[in-house]
């Protein structure tokens, strides 16, 4: 079955934390490059965090948001390059 068409929250949840994280990437390449090589990802990112963990709550409810690590997961994967960061 096609992910895109998947009706199961945790997917979607995965997708939109994916989405949201990488927009951050998209919109501020050059604030990231600086946060990794410095070390200040989340001084430097904290507001857009903010904005976007509230928008991911939001859109797939705060319980699926708060039991799941897909929003983490999709920070440390993308936004910190692969690196745990957070």
């Amino acid at each position: 079955m096609n992910p895109f068409l998947s009706q199961d929250p945790s997917q979607k949840a995965r997708r939109l934390a994916r989405a949201l994280i990488s927009d951050m990437v998209v919109y501020h390449p050059a604030k990231r490059r600086e946060g990794i090589r410095d070390g200040t990802l989340k001084q430097l990112f904290e507001e857009e965090i903010k904005k976007s963990w509230e928008e991911f709550s939001e859109q797939v409810g705060r319980d699926v948001a708060e039991s799941s690590s897909h929003f983490r997961d999709a920070l440390n994967e993308i936004l910190a390059d692969g690196k745990q960061i957070f």
